[in-house]
């Protein structure tokens, strides 16, 4: 294509060379988290490969797509303090206000420092415990389902325990205050409407007075039960002393609401439909919870133990990842490579695309949860694999998030299977994306359910080495 000529999608093409990058064809507007955008890209990266310039119509400044793992180690660990929050995180502020998924420079320093430690292996592992009664009360409703030879919306069901496991993390026994006061769970509807538009915005912004008011009764009691809200509250500012405002508090318990919901949620939906697809990497899950201890009282030890879980969760990461494109902005000149980035450049980082690049992934589209084992040499280039970002910026939930969902699978895998529907005589449909702010299916996923022993008895169709 010449420069200048419109392609059917109404993007530019400049194919002039800027600072020895190959210039990508040209957006006429913004980079964004849409479909339009994932298309784009799905094109782009495989023609202009590990960077590439784009030139945007409504900003001055360049763009450049980056998808080689040295240059993004640079940009998120090496010279991380020259590259802010980029583009698109002006629509998550809107909904989760300056925590530290928006916040930057010392703001985000001093919130980040004071939060860690709240997400520390010992804090968690007591956390973990009313994880597992959670995983534990799912099982009635399930064995209904599977009674009634009735199939689950696995997509629903993941995001109902995502939400309840993320709120009782926060608030403890206060949630049930809350529910009592509100007369039904006032953040239910963040399970049941996947939409993140200004609409749902408002809405969730408008619980500012239910998350307040327990924070205003536990300053005044001095109560603190054991919970994200408590060691919150009780942070304090190495150098001040001082601890979270209000506004501040409101801040990062909605960022953890919003993320610690949607990551593991969409993440165990992925995992449930990959692992109907590929009974050969179900039955190896299997064997490893068996070889654990019998029934639900393993320990959290014996939980963390579990590699070929971490491996299957890793894998369904690497395919799936929930921020499937995120950004950065240059704040002076950088070399990446013998390319110069100058300061105001946006750098977007897109981690599906990346996950998927054959020259670091071989046979990419396949589901393979060796791929992670660490044992192999060479092991995975960390920064070739980036579903939490990376870097002094990675999600500060992350281990929090894998062993809410390593005790799901270990408490339910044992017990139910998960089946795909036998379609309309050509197979199951695969799932169809929808690339949004977060990755999810477009529709939500229904498997048929089986109790373990019955489903162990037939004979389903192999997927085995079948793209994902």
């Amino acid at each position: 294509m010449r420069s200048g000529e419109n392609d059917s999608t109404g993007l530019i093409r400049d194919a002039t060379p800027a600072a020895g990058l190959p210039r990508g064809p040209v957006e006429l507007h913004t980079i964004g988290p849409d479909r339009q955008t994932f298309d784009a890209l799905a094109r782009w990266i495989p023609e202009y490969g590990e960077l590439f310039c784009v030139q945007s119509k409504d900003r001055r400044d360049p763009s450049f797509v980056v998808s080689n793992p040295a240059y993004i180690r640079q940009i998120l660990l090496t010279n991380h303090e020259n590259y802010a929050k980029g583009v698109g995180f002006e629509r998550v502020k809107m909904l989760l206000g300056n925590g530290i998924i928006v916040s930057d420079g010392e703001e985000w320093r001093r919130q980040r420092t004071m939060m860690q430690p709240g997400f520390s292996r010992a804090n968690v592992a007591r956390l973990a415990e009313p994880m597992r009664a959670m995983n534990i009360a799912l099982r009635a409703p399930w064995a209904r389902l599977a009674d009634a030879g009735q199939p689950i919306d696995v997509t629903t069901a993941m995001s109902r325990l995502g939400l309840e496991v993320i709120l009782r993390s926060i608030f403890s026994r206060d949630l049930d205050r809350i529910i009592d006061r509100e007369g039904a769970n006032p953040f239910a509807f963040l399970a049941e409407d996947a939409t993140r538009d200004l609409q749902t915005a408002v809405r969730f912004r408008n619980l500012a007075r239910v998350t307040l008011g327990v924070v205003g009764e536990r300053r005044e009691s001095g109560d603190r039960p054991f919970d994200f809200l408590s060691l919150l509250m009780d942070a304090r500012d190495r150098k001040s002393g001082a601890g979270m405002t209000d506004r501040e508090l409101l801040d990062e318990i909605n960022t953890l609401i919003i993320a610690g919901h949607e990551t593991s949620a969409g993440t165990l939906n992925w995992a449930w439909y990959l692992l109907a697809r590929h009974p050969d990497v179900e039955a190896r899950l299997l064997a490893e919870l068996a070889a654990m201890a019998p029934g639900d009282e393993f320990t959290f030890d014996q939980l963390m133990e579990l590699r070929y879980a971490n491996q299957v969760l890793k894998e369904t990461l690497r395919l799936y990842p929930p921020v499937w494109l995120f950004s950065r902005r240059a704040l002076k000149d950088d070399l990446l490579g013998e390319f110069r980035i100058p300061a105001g450049a946006h750098l977007f980082i897109a981690p599906y695309f990346l996950h998927r690049r054959p020259e670091l992934w071989p046979d990419p589209e396949r589901f393979d949860p060796d791929r992670f084992d660490e044992t192999r040499n060479p092991p995975v280039d960390r920064y070739a694999f980036v579903p939490f970002s990376a870097g002094a910026r990675r999600c500060i939930g992350e281990y929090f998030s894998f062993v809410e969902m390593q005790m799901h699978l270990a408490l339910l895998a044992p017990r139910y299977a998960l089946r795909l529907a036998p379609g309309d005589g050509a197979g199951p449909a695969p799932a169809e994306l929808e690339p949004a702010v977060n990755l999810r299916t477009r529709h939500s996923i229904h498997l048929d359910l089986w109790h373990r022993n019955t489903a162990n008895t037939l004979q389903p169709a192999s997927h085995d080495n079948q793209p994902a």
